[in-house]
């Protein structure tokens, strides 16, 4: 993994790439293995604090 610093949106906070990453592995576990279906990422004041996962299965 990159640990170099990049800035995150103008915010004074800097995180690393490999931080990035670990937050965004649980948003990668839910989208992982749907076929048809929807993930929403619910986000409030710039964290994320709740993921849905909604899997739908279609008959022929």
């Amino acid at each position: 993994m990159n640990d170099r610093a990049i800035a995150s949106g103008g915010l004074d906070r800097v995180k690393t790439v490999a931080a990035r990453d670990l937050e965004l592995e649980p948003i990668r576990d839910a989208v992982r293995g749907i076929r048809y279906g929807e993930v929403r990422v619910i986000i409030q004041d710039g964290v994320i604090v709740q993921i849905e996962r909604l899997e739908k299965q279609r008959f022929r």
